[in-house]
């Protein structure tokens, strides 16, 4: 079998090349000292130069020759306006390796590291990284001690492979920052689901590699909304990302207010818009924007958001200057987009770059038992409380939550309840069995009654209209969240309020709470 032939991709070291007289024999000269080591032969040399420096070219070669008759040097003559700008280095360095005949199964391929300018170098580097140049890095240095007494000009050569799985203390070190980054995306809960443990293992890589829009699919309660802040908070941690997390849910956007939500206006737009309003796209500049539940927005809200992704602008209400705004969207959404005609073909393909799908909790029946931990340690958090189980109740309540006939419509939305349920009424920090059977009667008659994917429950007795019930569903929604009815109230009439010299927001809330029978003391 015949040897592979080595090749090295280097730039003219325009100073350190330098020399014309014979005392350039007694200093070190990169491009030639690589061609002058006894272990590494130099089949063949792509030697880049600036066409203004042919004549040192034309030394440099010939003393190459000389020191190694064996090398071919190949001159690839550029023509490139400032070598300092990384652009056009880049894209020099680009079109170069999209046109270079590579035949990795013949030949090895290096990059030449020390000479050229240092954006020169950069670029050499990514080009190797990427695959682009499927090779390894090469570095020489001069001489040192007695070898640069004796052989002044023959210098030192190191290789460097970017395969870090050859270097044990980096590779530790990497594998040990994946399972980090992995554990940080799943909460540090201990999930033993093949699939969903793939899926954070795919998408730990895309949160730190890409931009791109991330579309998170599966049902309502499987954990979208939490897994898009940790995708964030991972990214912000690793990457320095400057911009904001803002998170919407685009089933609350209607009628004229959805434009305006999502892109601002502009002071006097139309009644009622007092001031100028940034919107969340704006607000999630240089950082993610969550969209979730994307298939309920109108289609002109998806024809301005498709504009705005691929364009980087976008028009707010009232306004006729384009405001940019750079920022990566996640989208979330429990149906299928491609059904029927509600959604932009086009928008979907835009979004639909990576498509991760959660499983359900009931898919996921393995993952119950450390979920339930995870839920006590946050109810602690939360509550100043622990709270843990009785060896009975933990036993009684895991044996009905894994059992293949357990629904778990509302997913982890409704482990989430139950756990706040248990432990708000568990006596002196302890969930006993009794607790637990109420709450699987409480689940169970949920499920019966048409599900829990709005997160209502058995709060309300009897059929409502489906109007109301969205409405409820949201309203109770920001209750849980909101520290007092007050709070609530400003959340949910932010924009009727500024219209009202004294605006009552909390009364309005607790009449129309009152409407289903409902208090904000429990929920």
């Amino acid at each position: 079998m015949n040897q592979k032939k080595n090749v090295v991709f280097s730039f003219l070291g325009t100073n350190l090349d330098r020399g014309f007289d014979e005392r350039r024999w007694e200093k070190w000269r990169p491009t030639v000292s690589l061609c002058q080591q006894e272990e590494f032969l130099v089949d063949r040399m792509e030697l880049i130069y600036q066409e203004n420096f042919a004549t040192l070219v034309e030394r440099v070669v010939g003393d190459v020759r000389q020191v190694s008759p064996e090398t071919e040097v190949v001159e690839r003559v550029v023509k490139i306006r400032d070598p300092w700008d990384f652009q056009e280095m880049y894209e020099l360095l680009a079109d170069l390796c999209r046109d270079y005949p590579f035949e990795p199964e013949k030949e090895n391929y290096y990059a030449h590291m020390t000479t050229g300018t240092h954006v020169a170098q950069i670029c050499l580097f990514l080009m190797v990284e990427a695959r682009f140049l499927p090779g390894k890095l090469v570095q020489t240095g001069p001489p040192r001690g007695r070898v640069a007494q004796k052989y002044p000009g023959s210098g030192e050569v190191e290789v460097i492979d970017l395969d870090l799985s050859k270097y044990d203390r980096l590779a530790t070190r990497f594998a040990k920052e994946q399972v980090e980054a992995r554990d940080f995306l799943r909460s540090g809960i201990a999930t033993k689901n093949v699939a969903f443990n793939q899926l954070i293992e795919e998408l730990e890589v895309v949160a730190l590699r890409s931009t791109a829009p991330v579309l998170l699919t599966g049902p309502t309660g499987a954990g979208k909304s939490q897994l898009a802040r940790r995708v964030y908070e991972l990214r912000e941690s690793r990457t320095s990302m400057e911009g904001e997390f803002v998170e919407i849910n685009c089933a609350t956007l209607r009628g004229d207010t959805a434009m305006s939500t999502l892109f601002g206006h502009k002071k006097g737009a139309f009644t009622g818009a007092a001031s100028d309003r940034p919107g969340v796209l704006r607000q999630a500049h240089k950082g993610i924007l969550f969209l979730d539940e994307i298939g309920e927005l109108g289609m002109d809200e998806q024809a301005m958001l498709l504009r705005a992704l691929e364009e980087g602008t976008f028009m707010p209400v009232g306004s006729d200057v384009p405001v940019k705004s750079q920022f990566q969207l996640i989208a979330g959404t429990n149906r299928d987009l491609r059904m029927g005609d509600e959604f932009r073909e086009d928008l979907f393909a835009r979004i639909n770059t990576w498509t991760f799908e959660l499983p359900g909790l009931k898919d996921r029946r393995e993952d119950i038992a450390p979920n339930l931990d995870y839920e006590l340690e946050k109810f602690a958090e939360r509550e100043g409380n622990a709270v843990t189980f009785n060896k009975e109740a933990r036993e009684r309540f895991l044996k009905f939550a894994e059992d293949a006939g357990t629904e778990w419509r509302g997913n982890f939305r409704d482990l989430n309840a139950a756990m706040v349920r248990m432990g708000t009424l568990a006596p002196q920090g302890r969930i006993r069995a009794e607790q637990v059977e109420k709450e699987m009667g409480r689940l169970t008659r949920s499920w019966e009654r048409g599900g829990d994917d709005d997160g209502l429950g058995d709060l309300v007795e009897g059929e409502i209209d489906s109007f109301d019930r969205v409405q409820l569903a949201h309203v109770v929604k920001v209750c849980r969240e909101s520290k007092s009815l007050s709070e609530a109230g400003r959340k949910l009439f932010a924009e009727s309020r500024k219209k009202k010299a004294n605006p009552n927001d909390s009364d309005r809330v607790r009449k129309f709470l009152g409407k289903f029978g409902l208090s904000f003391g429990e929920l």
